[in-house]
Protein backbone atom coordinates (compact mmCIF):
# COMPACT_ATOMS: atom_id res chain seq x y z
CA UNK A 1 0.00 0.00 0.00
CA UNK A 2 2.80 2.53 0.72
CA UNK A 3 4.48 1.87 -2.46
CA UNK A 4 1.39 2.41 -4.46
CA UNK A 5 0.79 5.97 -3.56
CA UNK A 6 4.30 6.94 -4.87
CA UNK A 7 3.88 5.41 -8.17
CA UNK A 8 0.23 6.68 -8.24
CA UNK A 9 1.49 10.04 -7.96
CA UNK A 10 4.19 9.86 -10.54
CA UNK A 11 1.77 8.63 -13.09
CA UNK A 12 0.35 11.62 -12.37
CA UNK A 13 3.08 13.68 -13.16
CA UNK A 14 4.33 11.80 -15.93
CA UNK A 15 1.38 11.16 -18.20
CA UNK A 16 1.31 13.58 -20.56
CA UNK A 17 -2.24 15.33 -20.30
CA UNK A 18 -4.21 17.15 -22.92
CA UNK A 19 -5.37 20.81 -22.36
CA UNK A 20 -8.71 21.67 -24.26
CA UNK A 21 -9.73 25.26 -25.27
CA UNK A 22 -12.69 26.63 -25.99
CA UNK A 23 -14.50 30.33 -27.42
CA UNK A 24 -17.76 31.43 -26.70
CA UNK A 25 -20.03 34.65 -27.65
CA UNK A 26 -23.08 34.93 -25.74
CA UNK A 27 -25.90 37.15 -25.49
CA UNK A 28 -28.17 37.60 -21.83
CA UNK A 29 -29.81 39.65 -19.30
CA UNK A 30 -28.77 41.16 -16.21
CA UNK A 31 -32.05 41.05 -14.67
CA UNK A 32 -31.52 43.82 -11.98
CA UNK A 33 -32.18 46.87 -11.12
CA UNK A 34 -33.97 46.26 -14.73
CA UNK A 35 -33.80 43.72 -17.60
CA UNK A 36 -30.90 45.03 -19.29
CA UNK A 37 -29.83 43.03 -22.66
CA UNK A 38 -25.95 41.77 -22.49
CA UNK A 39 -23.64 40.56 -24.99
CA UNK A 40 -19.88 39.27 -24.21
CA UNK A 41 -16.85 37.02 -25.16
CA UNK A 42 -15.37 34.25 -23.15
CA UNK A 43 -12.24 32.31 -24.09
CA UNK A 44 -11.09 29.74 -21.52
CA UNK A 45 -8.50 26.61 -21.35
CA UNK A 46 -9.22 23.83 -19.01
CA UNK A 47 -6.84 20.41 -17.68
CA UNK A 48 -9.15 18.17 -16.85
CA UNK A 49 -11.43 18.98 -14.43
CA UNK A 50 -9.78 22.94 -13.95
CA UNK A 51 -9.40 25.78 -15.87
CA UNK A 52 -8.79 29.26 -16.37
CA UNK A 53 -11.04 31.94 -19.09
CA UNK A 54 -11.08 35.47 -19.53
CA UNK A 55 -14.31 36.92 -19.72
CA UNK A 56 -15.87 39.96 -21.69
CA UNK A 57 -19.27 41.59 -21.25
CA UNK A 58 -20.63 44.69 -22.00
CA UNK A 59 -24.66 46.27 -21.61
CA UNK A 60 -25.18 49.94 -23.19
CA UNK A 61 -27.38 52.40 -21.64
CA UNK A 62 -30.88 52.83 -20.93
CA UNK A 63 -32.11 56.14 -20.38
CA UNK A 64 -35.91 55.58 -20.71
CA UNK A 65 -35.05 52.73 -17.78
CA UNK A 66 -32.54 54.94 -15.82
CA UNK A 67 -29.65 52.41 -16.24
CA UNK A 68 -26.32 52.84 -16.50
CA UNK A 69 -23.86 50.94 -19.01
CA UNK A 70 -21.93 48.01 -17.40
CA UNK A 71 -18.85 46.89 -19.34
CA UNK A 72 -16.94 44.46 -17.18
CA UNK A 73 -13.48 42.00 -17.76
CA UNK A 74 -12.99 39.31 -15.80
CA UNK A 75 -10.53 36.13 -15.03
CA UNK A 76 -11.99 33.27 -13.77
CA UNK A 77 -11.46 29.85 -12.49
CA UNK A 78 -13.72 26.84 -12.90
CA UNK A 79 -14.06 23.03 -12.33
CA UNK A 80 -16.13 20.65 -14.36
CA UNK A 81 -17.10 17.34 -15.25
CA UNK A 82 -14.38 15.54 -16.72
CA UNK A 83 -16.52 14.17 -19.36
CA UNK A 84 -19.77 14.65 -20.74
CA UNK A 85 -22.55 13.38 -19.02
CA UNK A 86 -25.61 13.20 -21.66
CA UNK A 87 -23.79 15.21 -24.03
CA UNK A 88 -23.61 17.89 -21.27
CA UNK A 89 -20.23 19.24 -19.44
CA UNK A 90 -21.48 21.07 -16.21
CA UNK A 91 -18.93 23.56 -14.29
CA UNK A 92 -18.70 26.03 -10.96
CA UNK A 93 -16.77 29.19 -11.53
CA UNK A 94 -15.48 31.82 -9.71
CA UNK A 95 -13.18 35.18 -10.48
CA UNK A 96 -12.46 38.33 -10.21
CA UNK A 97 -11.82 41.81 -12.61
CA UNK A 98 -12.76 45.56 -13.51
CA UNK A 99 -15.77 46.80 -13.71
CA UNK A 100 -16.75 50.00 -15.45
CA UNK A 101 -20.47 52.09 -14.98
CA UNK A 102 -21.75 54.89 -17.14
CA UNK A 103 -25.10 57.04 -16.88
CA UNK A 104 -24.39 60.10 -18.92
CA UNK A 105 -27.86 61.23 -17.38
CA UNK A 106 -26.59 62.23 -14.37
CA UNK A 107 -23.18 62.45 -15.32
CA UNK A 108 -21.86 59.51 -13.45
CA UNK A 109 -19.18 56.79 -14.05
CA UNK A 110 -17.51 54.30 -11.59
CA UNK A 111 -14.58 52.40 -12.40
CA UNK A 112 -13.92 49.35 -10.03
CA UNK A 113 -13.32 45.73 -8.49
CA UNK A 114 -15.97 42.84 -9.76
CA UNK A 115 -16.22 39.53 -8.12
CA UNK A 116 -18.45 36.86 -9.83
CA UNK A 117 -19.74 33.27 -8.84
CA UNK A 118 -21.60 30.52 -10.79
CA UNK A 119 -21.88 27.79 -12.75
CA UNK A 120 -23.60 26.67 -16.00
CA UNK A 121 -23.34 23.63 -18.87
CA UNK A 122 -21.65 23.28 -22.24
CA UNK A 123 -23.99 21.01 -24.43
CA UNK A 124 -22.74 19.31 -27.46
CA UNK A 125 -24.38 19.86 -30.55
CA UNK A 126 -22.32 18.59 -33.68
CA UNK A 127 -18.21 18.09 -33.63
CA UNK A 128 -16.88 20.75 -31.56
CA UNK A 129 -19.81 23.26 -31.69
CA UNK A 130 -21.83 23.26 -28.72
CA UNK A 131 -24.23 25.87 -27.06
CA UNK A 132 -23.68 27.23 -23.26
CA UNK A 133 -25.91 28.51 -20.67
CA UNK A 134 -24.73 30.26 -17.88
CA UNK A 135 -25.96 31.87 -14.44
CA UNK A 136 -23.76 34.41 -12.64
CA UNK A 137 -23.64 36.70 -9.24
CA UNK A 138 -21.46 39.53 -9.63
CA UNK A 139 -20.92 41.92 -6.97
CA UNK A 140 -19.72 45.32 -7.67
CA UNK A 141 -17.18 47.40 -5.79
CA UNK A 142 -17.18 51.47 -4.64
CA UNK A 143 -20.62 53.13 -5.54
CA UNK A 144 -22.35 51.80 -8.67
CA UNK A 145 -25.80 53.53 -9.23
CA UNK A 146 -27.25 49.97 -9.65
CA UNK A 147 -27.57 47.31 -6.88
CA UNK A 148 -24.10 46.00 -5.85
CA UNK A 149 -25.49 42.63 -6.89
CA UNK A 150 -26.13 42.07 -10.05
CA UNK A 151 -27.90 38.48 -11.33
CA UNK A 152 -26.53 37.67 -15.21
CA UNK A 153 -27.74 35.12 -16.87
CA UNK A 154 -26.53 33.67 -20.70
CA UNK A 155 -26.80 31.35 -23.92
CA UNK A 156 -24.17 31.58 -26.10
CA UNK A 157 -22.34 29.37 -29.13
CA UNK A 158 -19.18 27.55 -27.63
CA UNK A 159 -16.36 26.36 -30.07
CA UNK A 160 -13.80 24.00 -28.55
CA UNK A 161 -10.67 23.06 -30.09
Amino acid sequence: MRRSLPLALALLVLVPVSAAADATAFIGAYTNPERQQVRGFAAGVSILIVGFEGEYATAGEDDSAGTPSLTTFSGNIFAQTPFPVFGMRFYATTGAGVYREEFDAVNHQETNVVFNTGGGAKITLIGPLRARVDYRVLKLRGEPLRPSVVHRLYAGINLAF
